[in-house]
């Protein structure tokens, strides 16, 4: 039969010729596979030349599920921890804040140092202990973060530097001018 006439579909194919054959339902249970040592039923053959039971090349077996062993869509891949030995577990994470807020603070004990002397020498003197403690972390492996805490020890000792030397400065200055 050619394309266009009564009872065939337009790209060619053969409609259903047994008039007894029941309709395929996508949405339906997939027939069972016989029994290992059991005769397949009247009419049904091996698709793909292989016995039954037995998997192609690249196909599950009758009766297992291919998607049982797939994640779900959207589901991000689960990677073992590269460098852990057995992951990180609970409470067992890398604290690193002492050795930042060190180093923040540091940085701006020296600022407050030059403008503000009687908050840039304290400021100087919290960055100085927490860059101690940050470093203590880092030597126990609790933190990751050595430079951090070398910073913040740094730029603390400077800002006390700078504070005082600045806190002399701005005190012979006034004493000058208060003796003019």
């Amino acid at each position: 039969m050619q394309p266009g006439y009564p009872g065939q579909d337009p790209y060619g194919q053969q409609p259903n010729q047994d008039p007894t054959a029941q309709p395929n339902d996508p949405y339906a249970q997939p027939p069972q596979a016989p029994q290992y040592g059991q005769q397949p039923q009247y009419g049904q053959q091996p698709t793909s030349g292989q016995p039954y039971g037995q998997p192609t090349s690249g196909q599950p077996a009758y009766g297992q599920d291919p998607y049982a062993q797939q994640q779900p869509y959207g589901a991000a891949p689960q990677y073992p921890a590269a460098g852990y030995p057995g992951g990180p577990g609970p409470g067992q994470g890398q604290n690193n804040t002492m050795g930042l807020i060190g180093m923040i603070v540091g940085i701006t004990s020296i600022v407050l140092g030059l403008c503000c002397p009687l908050l840039g020498v304290p400021a100087g003197i919290a960055a100085v202990i927490l860059g101690v403690l940050g470093q203590k972390k880092v030597q126990s492996g609790e933190a990751s973060n050595a430079g951090q805490a070398r910073a913040a020890l740094i730029c603390g000792a400077v800002g006390v530097v700078v504070g005082i030397i600045s806190a002399i400065a701005g005190a012979a200055i006034n004493m000058n001018n208060f003796g003019s």
